[in-house]
């Protein structure tokens, strides 16, 4: 399996319209967790052909960080990432509930 591919990429966030400042680990948003389906094996390859929408649907704390299960609104793929610097704490603590 191929390692993680860091690309720093700036997006609009589709969903709520938040500029977003990519580091090179960025892969959603800060304001309202949503992402988008882009990449197909590993967090950075850009190889997915889908786009849909990724919906944060559950959290989990561990280790003083959280990690969040995405599931694409278009074709149900699923997939952990953990939380981006500058995400809504808030937001976070309601998916983990």
């Amino acid at each position: 399996m191929k390692n993680f591919i860091r690309k720093k990429e700036d997006f609009i966030c589709e969903r709520c319209g938040e500029k977003v400042m990519g580091d090179g680990y960025t892969d959603h948003c800060p304001k309202c967790l949503w992402g988008k389906h882009v990449d197909r094996e590993i967090p950075g390859d850009r190889e997915s052909e889908c786009g849909g929408a990724m919906e944060p649907i559950r959290a989990v704390y561990k280790q003083e960080k959280f990690k969040i299960l995405y599931r694409c609104i278009q074709c149900g793929h699923e997939f952990w990432v953990k939380e981006g610097v500058g995400d809504d704490r808030e937001k976070l603590v309601e998916l983990a509930k």
